[in-house]
């Protein structure tokens, strides 16, 4: 009794109870990507679906920000009159960006959004998937293959008139400056003919930085600004468009720290400050990164 209960305690120390890797990635054997097997999430995206992430985010989260952030929304007027689908798309530094997103988006945005997320991080066990996919409209993005599988499922959201959130960035920065954009959201606004909606998101590293999973206390201030929609033109590269949406952002994060005709006066001239931090190294970027944000009249400064 005692041999058999000793190999049933040997058995449970090598069973997967999770989905997470046992092994880094890097020395997992090759496996055939396969698109959404095993990741449904085509059931949070119908009416029934909607209505409840609606009633969770307006009911429960937007609430929750308010009470744990000071939470600034700024530029959703840049939204009335622009035709869906749109590919919204921010910075991103905090596991707090796609809530915030969602969640102040207007109703008739927030219905029928859906939200990139990465698969080895929001699928990797069943009920992490499950609240992903209902709160957030979310289908899995596969970051170690190159995110194939869902590129064609953000095409099928898209023919199907759905608007959706993407990080450029491709995952979250370690220091709170932004990181080069990769150019996947630039070609489906291409492939599509369809807008992009700059986002800029200030103070959402310092308030929960990577390694947190709750905000700091004292409702640190947290501000979003919505930008005017980018349209390709006409033979312009995906390479090209994908820099002016980097550069809308920057000149969002400009006119927060300025004020408007500041930062368009800057854009003009070719003189928008660069978000990729200063130059040395890497305790000095996460240093000046995570220094809090101080508002004074119009202006938004480092303190």
């Amino acid at each position: 009794m005692s041999d058999l209960r000793d190999e049933l305690k040997e058995m449970s120390r090598g069973f997967r109870w999770g989905r997470r890797p046992l092994v880094p990635r890097s020395a997992e054997p090759f496996a055939e990507e396969k698109d959404d097997i095993g990741f449904p999430t085509d059931w949070a995206r119908t009416k029934a679906g909607t209505a409840a992430r609606q009633a969770i985010l307006q009911g429960m989260m937007h609430p929750l920000l308010r009470n744990e952030l000071s939470l600034r929304v700024h530029g959703l007027d840049n939204l009335q009159g622009v035709e869906a689908p749109v590919v919204f798309y921010s910075n991103h530094s905090s596991h707090l960006d796609a809530t915030l997103i969602l969640a102040t988006l207007p109703d008739s945005w927030q219905a029928k959004t859906a939200v990139g997320a990465a698969r080895d991080y929001f699928f990797d066990v069943w009920w992490r998937q499950a609240f992903t996919a209902l709160v957030y409209g979310a289908f899995p993005i596969d970051r170690s293959r190159g995110g194939r599988g869902a590129v064609d499922k953000a095409r099928e959201l898209i023919e199907d008139g759905w608007s959706i959130v993407v990080f450029p960035e491709g995952t979250r920065s370690q220091d709170g400056h932004v990181q080069r954009f990769r150019h996947g959201a630039s070609r489906l606004c291409l492939e599509h003919a369809i807008g992009a909606v700059p986002i800029a998101i200030l103070g959402a590293f310092q308030a929960m930085p990577k390694g947190r999973f709750w905000p700091k206390a004292g409702r640190p201030t947290v501000t979003l600004r919505y930008g005017r929609p980018l349209y390709p033109e006409e033979g312009e590269t995906h390479q090209e468009f994908s820099r002016r949406m980097a550069q809308a952002v920057a000149s969002l994060f400009d006119e927060d720290r300025t004020t408007w005709w500041g930062a368009l006066q800057h854009a003009e001239h070719d003189e928008t400050p660069s978000l990729a931090g200063p130059q040395g190294p890497d305790w000095r970027k996460r240093w000046e990164g995570s220094r809090p944000l101080s508002t004074r009249g119009d202006q938004r400064t480092w303190e």
